[in-house]
């Protein structure tokens, strides 16, 4: 057990309160020393010590919350692998793996379970049932869990499909989390009659597809890219990440026709109900056509539309500007825009250079700034695009799986999976994730490692040393330029 306690300069403090005390000499001096010791020791230092406690908890808790807050965001808003037939596979040894196929929307296809890991005779079914899985639905890319039995799965994926000729990218996702989401009252709306392991295959193939959509429907504290989170100030903690998670989903934008109402109830102005009344509108009357058809929404009022209209797009739709962050209000602005140029809105929109020709001045008025001319004008030049970054992947190599298969001075891949004050951790492909100390985050001094790196970012590292019986591995991304 840790005691931990302040200590003071007791003799100087003591100093200073008897000369407040005793003032001049007199036959109470001696029993003004006692009375001046006795407050101190038994009132004012216990008095002091939990003050202080107090304001450095608060400090730790605010510097903890920022940095989840910072690594959750970065989560969010990596790199979608976009609108592709993808394979989720649920990896375990006894239990079998989990293959479940989602379509480009991240609809769920079909499901299978397979027995790699357990013996000889298994493996030619689980080849066989791989193969169909990919055959019959199309699939584009393959989304492998990164727990137990990750890696082994991954390696029999790419032997699987190089000797059947196949060429298609076996991507390792993070599972933290998804066990969290296949207990949750989300799933069991989404999948009443699968398990929870089939559940959990679907929601690691629908992060490859769109991370941000998949990963709002998991408690934040459960994705494992902060520290401390069960100690700091809870209601702190919940109000950051909330907003960090709003801020991101209504950065991005959400489709319309294929959101889940946890993710829609994300958007400003919306909240849980009317996200379950959207998704309940669209399943019984279609797809959305345009953004107006949100006001036939029960309870969907016009002040929900003012807030969440620009949010919420509709690819394909009646409506052109419906796929762009443009807001409903503004639409006969860009209209006049268009005409003024003397072009259709449709050219408007396909042609940035046109955008770029457009005087902002001449649209100045009392309730539209230059600001806001200045955000349609940057939308309308990339209409419909995704801001976040382009999608990679780190390639592990396929001879280590372990730690003992490390070897001191190995130049890796990596991914970033989280970042701490004192330095970032690395999934290097071997089930315990390396530590990247902060003196050897770059060739330059590194006051805040996020300055260095963020959470999920594809890096180049050297093994300075590896453990296997401790389960540390400590790595340079310095050494390795």
């Amino acid at each position: 057990m840790l005691y931990l306690s302040i200590s003071a300069p007791v003799e100087q403090i003591l100093t200073g309160l008897k000369s407040r005390l005793i003032l001049r000499e007199s036959i109470f001096v001696s029993l003004l020393e006692r009375v001046a010791e006795d407050s101190y020791k038994r009132l004012i230092a216990p008095s002091i010590e939990v003050e202080l406690r107090l304001e450095s908890k608060e400090r730790a808790d605010e510097a903890a919350i920022q940095i989840f807050a910072r690594n959750l965001r970065e989560l969010l808003l990596a790199p979608p692998a976009g609108g592709k037939r993808v394979l989720g596979i649920d990896p375990g040894f006894r239990t079998g793996s989990k293959l479940a196929a989602v379509d480009v929307t991240g609809r769920y296809l079909e499901h299978v379970t397979v027995y790699p890991h357990i013996g000889e005779g298994r493996i030619p079914q689980a080849k066989q049932d791989l193969l169909r899985m990919i055959e019959n639905n199309s699939i584009e890319m393959v989304a492998v869990g990164n727990s137990t039995a990750g890696r082994e799965m991954e390696i029999f994926v790419k032997e699987t499909l190089s000797a059947a000729g196949k060429q298609l990218p076996v991507v390792s996702v993070s599972e933290a989390g998804a066990s969290i989401y296949s207990a949750s009252d989300i799933a069991r709306e989404e999948f009443p009659d699968l398990d929870l392991t089939m559940r959990g295959a679907i929601s690691i193939a629908r992060r490859l597809q769109d991370p941000l959509g998949e990963l709002v429907k998991v408690d934040p504290k459960s994705i494992g890219v902060g520290q401390y989170q069960h100690d700091v100030d809870q209601g702190m903690l919940k109000k950051s990440l909330d907003a960090v998670v709003e801020s991101c989903v209504n950065y991005v934008g959400v489709d319309l026709n294929t959101a889940s109402w946890a993710l829609l109830a994300y958007v400003s102005g919306v909240g849980s109900s009317l996200a379950k009344a959207i998704t309940r509108y669209r399943d019984e009357n279609g797809a959305f056509k345009t953004r107006k058809e949100l006001l036939k929404v029960p309870r969907f009022g016009a002040k929900a539309y003012e807030q969440a209209g620009g949010f919420l797009q509709i690819r394909d739709g009646k409506e052109p500007l419906d796929n762009t962050a443009v807001h409903p209000e503004r639409y006969q602005l860009v209209e006049s825009m268009a005409a003024d140029l003397g072009i259709p809105l449709l050219q408007l929109l396909s042609d940035s250079t046109l955008v770029s020709r457009i005087d902002l001045k001449r649209y100045v008025t009392e309730g539209v700034g230059l600001p806001t001319l200045t955000d349609i004008i940057e939308e309308l030049k990339k209409p419909g695009r995704d801001p976040r970054s382009q999608f990679q992947t780190a390639s592990f190599r396929d001879d280590i799986r372990e730690i003992a298969d490390l070897e001191e001075g190995m130049i890796l891949q990596g991914i970033v999976t989280n970042v701490a004050a004192f330095g970032a951790f690395v999934d290097i492909g071997v089930h315990q994730d390396g530590l990247v100390h902060i003196s050897h985050l770059a060739n330059r001094y590194v006051k805040d490692p996020n300055d260095a790196v963020k959470v999920g970012q594809v890096v180049k590292i050297k093994v300075l040393s590896a453990d296997a019986m401790r389960k540390r591995i400590a790595l340079s991304i310095k050494e390795a330029e």
